[in-house]
């Protein structure tokens, strides 16, 4: 009875065994889908899990990017993703899986959106475009932009550096294809924006005196025929004409000037922004395979 027993036990032991094994090998052989992502949920826009770029310099692409989405049309989402190896696996199949599983891009019928995506440990890095966004990134395009501001500073190791040149370069390809204003354009000269100023200071200035030499001619003629009249411009403001001009240059000098001032290149409050905190991508997701990598 006991040696019946004894053997059940062992038949039990052996078979939960044989099915913790099973569902081990079953889990390992089907743990990798092309639609979901083999990385943690992202935590922003750049997803360092290689530990290669600093906090600040982080912080200064997530709000790059969050501002570039907000101020596209259609609203166009990027993303960043650095892992030290893919494994065994290759970097288009793993990077498109990240893409698809994190859902990069909106939730709407033109959901454009792209992910860079690095291995550092391979030396490889791959660039998925979305289906919507392969007409302001197609391959060719994409591969080229790496190749010249990624390539060269990672390098040297500059990590940080490559990746931001490759988002800027790729922010100003897509706003220049949509016909819009090339974001990260440089700031305007200093003698381009003095001849600017210069210009519309100098027609300002001509209305002025325009105006000024009109009313002199004013005071003129109504302080010659109005006899003992006083207060001339309907009685009663200003006095007598000698009195009031010097109050109405002034006036008009002062206002002039204040509009010009208020007319600078200026906007300080429109640096890169600094939206609210990431939410999650959008919930697009459409990437059918464009896009192009390579090593350095």
């Amino acid at each position: 009875m006991n040696s019946l027993r004894a053997r059940s036990c062992s038949l039990f032991a052996a078979c939960v065994l044989f099915l913790a094994v099973s569902a081990c090998f079953s889990q390992n052989s089907g743990q990798f889908s092309i639609n979901e992502s083999p990385l943690a949920a992202p935590t922003g826009y750049v997803n360092d899990y290689a530990g290669v770029i600093d906090a600040a310099a982080k912080q200064q692409l997530e709000t790059k990017i969050d501002d570039f989405k907000k101020s596209s049309n259609p609203q166009t989402e990027l993303a960043v993703a650095i892992v030290r190896t893919t494994g065994d696996r290759d970097i288009f199949d793993y990077s498109l899986a990240v893409a698809r599983g994190w859902k990069i891009g909106s939730d709407q019928a033109d959901n454009p959106g792209a992910l860079l995506f690095i291995a550092v440990d391979d030396r490889k890095y791959f660039t998925q475009v979305s289906r919507d966004l392969e007409d302001e990134l197609p391959d060719a395009l994409a591969g080229s932009l790496q190749r010249q501001y990624l390539v060269p500073q990672f390098r040297q190791g500059n990590y940080a550096k490559g990746i931001s040149d490759t988002i800027d370069a790729y922010i100003r390809t897509i706003q220049e294809r949509r016909g819009g204003v090339v974001s990260g354009s440089p700031t305007p000269s200093p003698t381009g924006s003095t001849i600017r100023r210069t210009t519309g200071g100098g027609g300002s200035s001509i209305c002025c005196f325009l105006i000024i030499g009109f009313i002199i001619l004013m005071i003129i003629v109504r302080g010659s025929g109005g006899g003992g009249r006083r207060g001339g411009w309907g009685g009663g403001g200003f006095g007598g004409g000698a009195s009031a001009l010097p109050w109405i240059i002034g006036s008009i000098l002062s206002s002039g000037g204040g509009r010009s001032s208020g007319s600078s290149w200026g906007g300080g409050g429109s640096s890169w922004g600094g939206g609210g905190g990431f939410g999650g991508f959008g919930g697009g997701g459409d990437f059918g395979g464009g896009g192009a990598g390579g090593s350095w």
